[in-house]
């Protein structure tokens, strides 16, 4: 394709662009001067819904170019008082986030399998109070159930693999065994 077809075409695909962009500034600017001027908005749109105050508005199936509100995660609330100091109201993440820092010192320290053991165990913690409290703060980041299964299964993986490590496991599965003289001896 020649220089001057691309420049055609991506001359074209702007002038869409521009043409559905300002038909939706038109009609946001109509709703609200109709809404500024006490009168009550009309959609004339075959798609239209009504919003939390019943007016209707323009639905469309694209994202909206600002993002107005997100949803908090089910138990993302304080898990202190409002009037309590930061650390006090994020008490949970921060008790998972020291446990797995303490881990990971350890680790650096040479003592591996009881730091990764704890950083496992913080995980599982992680889980734990998730599924008790009722808010939790920040630690609360998808759905109640979503969080549990992948702080405890990402804890029960380290812990079991801190358990297996080399030299001296603490626990032996066989059919890992067999599956490492399978795929690499």
């Amino acid at each position: 394709m020649s220089a001057e077809g691309r420049s055609e075409n991506s001359e074209a695909r702007g002038a869409c662009d521009d043409g559905a962009e300002s038909a939706v500034r038109d009609a946001e600017a109509a709703v609200r001067h109709a809404v500024n001027a006490g009168d009550e908005p009309t959609v004339t749109d075959a798609v239209s819904a009504p919003d939390a105050e019943g007016k209707p508005r323009r639905t469309t199936r694209r994202f909206p170019r600002i993002t107005r509100d997100t949803a908090r995660p089910e138990g993302g609330g304080r898990a202190a008082p409002g009037d309590a100091p930061a650390p006090a109201r994020q008490w949970p993440i921060l008790a998972v986030l020291s446990a797995v820092g303490l881990g990971l010192l350890l680790v650096a320290l040479d003592v591996f399998r009881f730091g990764t053991i704890l950083i496992g165990a913080a995980l599982l913690a992680g889980a734990v109070m998730r599924w008790t409290l009722p808010s939790v703060g920040m630690l609360a980041v998808r759905s109640r159930f979503t969080d549990m299964l992948t702080y405890g299964v990402l804890g029960v993986a380290i812990v079991l693999l801190a358990m297996m490590a080399q030299p001296n496991p603490l626990l032996e599965i066989p059919f890992l065994d067999d599956t490492l003289h399978f795929t690499v001896r």
